[in-house]
């Protein structure tokens, strides 16, 4: 998978390794777990096309953007964010994560909301509106297992085994191409940059913050894979209270990677979506 050469950001006390792209408008995509900024190629460049300048940043800790102190929490997320945008003078923009971006997407708004005119979320609805069953919790039995002793070791061992589970668990219709994660196992061969991933996993509360908490005001739009082994679509439209303004939720035919698994799909729906006026 052929990228640009990134571009080093200073947000929040860290540097973050950023693909850009294009001129106009400011879009930030912010890519999950296991995963890069590398998953937002295509869609960065039809983005960028279209007349965003476009920014896809390396989350911290993911090389080769820096490795924290410590690991990393909500707040850290949504303040990098925050502090990309001071780094590249804009007042104002669009953002759309996948997974823990997404998570760190819903922290930036909660923290800054005037910051903000669009908000694109994938795979993962607002931390304060997903009301787990018995079923959700064991679809999300990784975020207990993630946060033991010798789980970063265990991921990686056997030939990359933990990533083959997970995308067998979490996309089960999907014919993952051979060299789909390439820059994720390159990033991963760093130690440090492996357990600061994980580390994400060992910071999360499960009482989200007061500012995860907040109803948002901007429009929004959530995109759910149908098959995901993860988070069902009907925690999507339970989440639908935490929107005071436009929410619509468009579940695809993919799993956990709807942005990977429908790539055509999911980039019309976010060029229709950015492509809306601001809601004055």
């Amino acid at each position: 998978m052929t990228t640009d050469t990134p571009v080093m950001r200073r947000a929040n006390g860290i540097d973050l390794a950023c693909l850009e792209a294009g001129e106009g408008p400011l879009v930030v995509l912010l890519h999950g777990f296991p995963d890069t900024a590398t998953s937002w190629d295509p869609i960065r460049a039809t983005l960028a096309a279209r007349g965003f300048h476009v920014v896809a940043p390396y989350l911290r800790g993911y090389d080769p953007s820096g490795i924290p102190d410590s690991d990393a929490t909500a707040e850290d997320l949504g303040r990098d964010v925050l502090g990309l945008l001071d780094d590249l003078d804009v007042e104002k923009a669009r953002i759309v994560g996948h997974d823990w971006g997404a998570l760190a997407a819903h922290a930036a708004v909660g923290l800054a909301e005037e910051r903000f005119s669009h908000l694109a979320t994938l795979a993962i609805p607002h931390p304060a509106g997903f009301k787990p069953g018995l079923g959700d919790a064991w679809r999300v039995r990784h975020f207990a297992h993630y946060k033991l002793a010798g789980a970063p070791n265990r991921f990686v061992a056997g030939d990359w085994k933990g990533l083959k589970t997970i995308l067998a668990r979490w996309s089960p219709t999907w014919d993952v191409p051979e060299d789909e994660f390439d820059d994720l196992r390159r990033a991963f061969s760093k130690t440090e940059s492996l357990d600061a991933a994980f580390g994400y996993y060992r910071a999360l509360s499960l009482t989200p913050p007061r500012f995860l908490r907040k109803k948002l005001s901007l429009a929004t739009l959530a995109i759910c894979g149908e098959h995901d082994g993860t988070v069902t679509p009907s925690a999507f439209e339970t989440a639908r209270s935490r929107y005071k303004g436009a929410y619509e939720v468009a579940v695809v035919p993919a799993g956990h990677f709807p942005h990977r698994e429908c790539t055509e799909q999911v980039t019309q729906l976010l060029v229709d979506f950015l492509e809306t006026a601001e809601a004055a």
